[in-house]
């Protein structure tokens, strides 16, 4: 291999979460030679797929092995931060625009619920399931079948079907007004369909949440049983997915790399040093525990990893779901999230079961704020708690050219992801993220025929 200390790299990125290792593919399909450090000696940084179990419980310094009703070892790939794919959403747009989807095979989540009073609900995104939900009474159904027909027609560029409505005047609330949606409604489509993690949209134009409504009901559209896709083997295949696409395109990477230091010049980066020698480059993306002094925190999340030997309750013996608990339903300020995936995903063993439960951290007794979520899961057969720092980076790396990823929130999809990485590809590039610019030319390694 060719020594560190020689290389010239134009773009050098240190640590791999997902955003870095989305975009190292990414620049590399782009011409850019890209190096690829890692501490770690494997592909994800903290967002990483754990294998086998028996690597979990030391993580979370659980004393002694896991008992042998939880199988197999490596019959475990558990994520550390879970997330779910829209299915039409901005990720799954960069796969297959990167042809990354060659490397990876997908699932469909069996289901999408939404918390009330205490129960869950399907959620409802058609107006089929709207008239057939439990989740409204008969009068609330019709209005909320007329709001979700208005939102299917919407053309922000087609004043007929706007009823009215400025789309970048107009604000959530007034059209949740307009069509006499009462709290309850409000409370699941602002946050199981638009996935808002808060109530601040309310007050802003409606553009951006009837975007974000469409998005969620043409992902459905797609597969039938939710919106949502995820990856065989878990999470830490995505990152390898797209390092084999960087790899292609001559990016070099390197795992187990200790970072000794960021040499920089004038105010700029111009290397990173590892084991004494000094990979030199113009630019370098990576997250923000390598820049401690560039990073504010901005933040906590708590996660709960729960391993189950049942699926969850009222949810039809579903394989997969997720569950949104809005913050109304339990006096919160922000939504409360649960995951499932089980074996049929290839990442627990036989008739075993995770979920992960996640939310913001708002007191100072974390656990007791995912209370009602764990209640949904009971019995657990083993817990597995983390709270983390989240951090958000303090300039957007113009002069220093060191440009920060920010800490994963606590949500179980990637759209928040993908805006961070498209954000980042503007102030390294000085223009907007364009998938079109994503596709490979057709004359690529693979030639016309694959």
């Amino acid at each position: 291999m060719e020594r560190l200390g020689k290389l010239f790299i134009p773009v050098a990125i240190a640590l791999c979460n997902k955003q870095e290792c989305i975009l190292s593919g990414i620049m590399s399909v782009n011409g850019k030679k890209v190096l690829h450090m890692d501490r770690n000696s494997y592909y994800g940084g903290e967002s990483a797929s754990i294998t086998p179990l028996e690597d979990l419980y030391k993580r979370f310094n659980l004393p002694g092995s896991p008992p042998e009703s939880m199988g197999r070892g490596r019959d475990w790939n558990v994520d550390l931060i879970p997330k779910f794919l829209m299915a039409n959403g901005q990720l799954v747009k960069m796969l297959l625009f990167t042809e990354v989807t060659r490397y990876l095979d997908f699932k469909v989540i069996e289901g999408s619920y939404v918390y009330k009073g205490g129960k869950i609900y399907k959620v409802p995104s058609t107006e089929a399931e709207a008239l057939a939900s439990s989740l409204m009474g008969l009068f609330e159904k019709r209005r909320f079948k007329k709001f979700l027909s208005f939102v299917a027609n919407f053309d922000e560029n087609d004043p007929k079907t706007l009823e009215g409505v400025d789309p970048k005047k107009t604000t959530m609330v007034d059209v949740y007004k307009k069509f006499d949606l009462g709290q309850d409604v409000v409370d699941f489509t602002g946050h199981a369909l638009a996935l808002y993690r808060t109530d601040d949209y309310l007050h802003q134009p409606c553009l951006e949440t009837v975007n974000r409504i469409k998005l969620y009901s043409e992902s459905l559209a797609r597969y039938g049983k939710s919106p949502y896709l995820y990856p065989l083997y878990g999470l830490g295949e995505l990152p390898q997915g797209f390092a084999r696409l960087s790899a292609i395109y001559g990016g070099t990477y390197m795992l187990n790399k200790p970072i000794e230091e960021l040499v920089m010049e004038n105010g700029k980066i111009v290397g990173v040093k590892s084991e004494g020698e000094i990979a030199r480059c113009k630019q370098l993306i990576c997250d923000p525990s390598y820049v401690p002094d560039r990073v504010t925190k901005v933040g906590q999340v708590i996660r709960v990893i729960c391993i189950l030997s049942h699926p969850i309750k009222n949810t039809n013996d579903a394989n997969s779901c997720q569950i949104i608990i809005p913050q109304n339903q339990v006096n919160r300020k922000s939504d409360i999230y649960v995951c499932m995936i089980s074996s049929a995903h290839n990442v627990a063993a036989q008739g075993k079961y995770t979920a992960i439960v996640s939310t913001t951290v708002e007191t100072n007794d974390p656990e007791r704020e995912i209370r009602p979520a764990l209640e949904l899961l009971e019995p657990i057969e083993q817990k597995f708690v983390s709270v983390s720092d989240m951090y958000g980076p303090t300039d957007l790396g113009t002069e220093s050219q060191i440009f920060i990823s920010r800490t994963y929130d606590p949500t179980t999809h990637f759209e928040t992801t993908c805006n961070d990485i498209k954000d980042i590809y503007k102030r390294m590039t000085g223009s907007e993220f364009d998938f079109e610019e994503m596709k490979r030319k057709k004359q690529d390694i693979y030639g016309d025929n694959q």
